[in-house]
């Protein structure tokens, strides 16, 4: 059985709590004493109904205020697929929460109330989803009971929404209509809206393809660890233990360890003792090299004939995810994957208006939540894809060098000139 890691996103009051609350409840993925606890919690209401959105909004500041602040992670399985359900936050101020919960999805539910249509946080949020390459996008138009149940809203509301991701280049967009308060097309197909020829949410997170989005082309392997016992019987032992990312890598591959670009071959695949002649992303292996190269904890090795870019000069899309602001000039740690280096702000290419899309240059810093793209000099090479080709070796954050707070993330793009 596979699993599909996803993120509910929208802005304020749009119903995400709600919406995963309904999936989890008509599913019947709730559990006993959680169910009491709600029925519990519940009571107070007036109209008696049970409160689904106390499933997510689990922190009690979340509660008083009404909103959700953290992101919350949420798991339920149907006999077709497992799931793990990542709420966003939808106020302004927690944008960044939604760029670190929305990095390892495959796809992403945007809300949209019908009677407010297309907002800037929808706006923002998709920019993102695009910005993060999440393949598969569901626009779930909700509150549709207050709208009369009314196709044309629905429609109008498709059109905008369409204009909006051609200006993204967003790929594939799925448009439900649906009611997450009385459960109109979450798991059931809604009575109340015939005119909706297409399945309910549930049913096409349970048959949307997943295949295509896994890279098996591009052989990724950072060294997370050195495997080097000291003891007589294992002397001549030495592996290098770590996740594949990307691609496929079988006994006998010519590889090559970047940065240094020492080469060599896959003497052998080892997970929990056993020899295996190929593995692939996202297994976690032990490599072993015919050579006896120098290889260490943040090195990359890759198919010699498949290399990625190795540059000090790196262009990025950097949304920025600390009050106090970036300045050009100003210096951090990078860290891709296993890997840190120091870097600095070489320059602010562009700053990107999230409501109208606009790129704004000369531009010297940037605050809170804003979204541009930059140029980074660092001290040692990076080896990295392009974002787009790549999303897990194209990923990267920037850190404090004080704090040790992460303060940026980083879609890398390319070579900067």
């Amino acid at each position: 059985m596979d699993l599909l890691r996803f993120i509910t996103a929208g802005s304020v009051d749009d119903g995400k709590s709600t919406l995963i609350g309904r999936l989890l409840y008509d599913s019947k993925s709730i559990l006993a004493d959680q169910m009491e606890a709600i029925e519990r919690a519940s009571k107070s209401r007036d109209d008696g109904e049970i409160d689904l959105a106390l499933l997510t909004d689990g922190l009690r500041s979340e509660r008083e205020q009404g909103i959700t602040i953290d992101v919350a992670y949420r798991y339920f399985q149907t006999t077709k697929r497992k799931f793990i359900i990542v709420d966003a936050p939808g106020h302004i101020q927690y944008t960044r929460n939604m760029v670190t919960g929305a990095s390892n999805c495959q796809l992403a539910v945007v809300l949209v109330d019908a009677r407010h249509g297309v907002v800037e946080q929808t706006r923002r949020h998709s920019l993102i989803a695009s910005m993060l390459g999440i393949p598969h996008l569901v626009v779930a138009i909700n509150k549709m009971d207050l709208v009369g149940y009314s196709q044309d809203v629905y429609s109008n509301i498709c059109i905008h929404y369409n204009e909006l991701a051609q200006k993204l280049n967003v790929g594939e967009v799925t448009y439900i209509p649906l009611s997450a308060l009385n459960g109109d097309n979450v798991v059931d197909k809604s009575v109340n809206m015939p005119w909706y020829e297409g399945e309910p949410l549930l049913s096409y997170l349970e048959t949307v393809v997943l295949d295509q989005d896994e890279n098996l082309t591009d052989a990724r392997f950072p060294v997370q660890y050195v495997i080097r016992p000291q003891t007589a019987e294992l002397h001549d032992y030495r592996g290098y233990a770590g996740k594949i990312t990307s691609g496929i890598f079988r006994k006998g591959d010519a590889v090559t360890v970047l940065p240094t670009g020492e080469t060599s071959t896959i003497d052998a695949i080892e997970i929990a003792e056993t020899h295996y002649d190929e593995a692939f992303s996202p297994m976690s292996v032990v490599l072993h090299l015919a050579d006896d190269v120098d290889v260490s904890r943040g090195n990359l090795i890759v198919k010699s004939d498949n290399l990625p870019i190795v540059s000090q000069n790196v262009e990025a899309l950097l949304c920025w995810m600390d009050s106090k602001p970036l300045k050009v000039g100003s210096k951090y740690t990078l860290q891709h994957g296993t890997f840190r280096t120091r870097c600095a702000v070489r320059e602010i290419v562009y700053q990107l208006n999230v409501n109208t899309y606009e790129e704004t240059v000369d531009v010297e810093s940037l605050k809170l939540n804003d979204i541009a793209r930059v140029i980074l000099k660092t001290a040692k090479p990076v080896s990295f894809d392009p974002y787009s080709k790549n999303r897990v070796n194209g990923g990267a954050i920037l850190i404090d060098e004080t704090s040790n707070v992460t303060v940026g993330a980083l879609m890398l793009q390319g070579e900067a000139e």
